[in-house]
């Protein structure tokens, strides 16, 4: 994941992601170009918080940035490091991510590299929606765990009292 988002997200602006996204999508492929637009939609909504945006910042400077940790010229692996930069910020954002945004970005997915690259869309949705499950079931287990000590704690009092009697 990116550690220091601010050191990356100065090199976004809306006009490098796009000019970055028509000249290397298809060489960066599907799932990272999905990603990346996924991240982009995500960013534009107004209900997101700042703190998650400054993640998507962060990943979306470094897919644009050029020279990064492998340099995106470098045949076969360049765009592999921006592939983890960008599914981890998936991976942290995806309880923001809806249908809707994940719409916008298979639309331009179909547009720039035709209907049947839907089908490498989906092993990135399965992956944020398991990410997703699993914040909210860690969520719920931390609330359940929060209600067990209260209870625990209530019976100490009580049994306390008790005692005192």
């Amino acid at each position: 994941m990116v550690k220091h988002n601010d050191d990356y997200s100065k090199h976004f602006s809306e006009e490098k992601f796009w000019d970055k996204i028509l000249k290397f999508g298809k060489q960066a492929g599907v799932k990272l170009t999905y990603g990346a637009l996924l991240l982009f939609y995500t960013f534009k909504k107004p209900t997101v918080p700042k703190k998650v945006k400054s993640t998507i910042l962060g990943a979306l400077g470094y897919f644009i940035l050029p020279l990064d940790f492998i340099p995106d010229f470098t045949p076969i692996v360049g765009y592999t490091d921006d592939l983890a930069i960008v599914v981890g910020a998936l991976l942290v954002v995806a309880t923001y991510i809806d249908a809707n945004t994940k719409q916008l970005a298979k639309n331009k997915v179909m547009d720039w590299f035709g209907e049947n690259a839907i089908n490498d869309t989906d092993s990135l949705d399965d992956e944020m929606e398991k990410s997703a499950l699993d914040r909210k079931e860690k969520k719920e287990k931390k609330i359940e765990s929060k209600k067990i000590k209260k209870n625990i704690k209530g019976l100490k009092k009580e049994n306390k009292k008790s005692v005192n009697e």
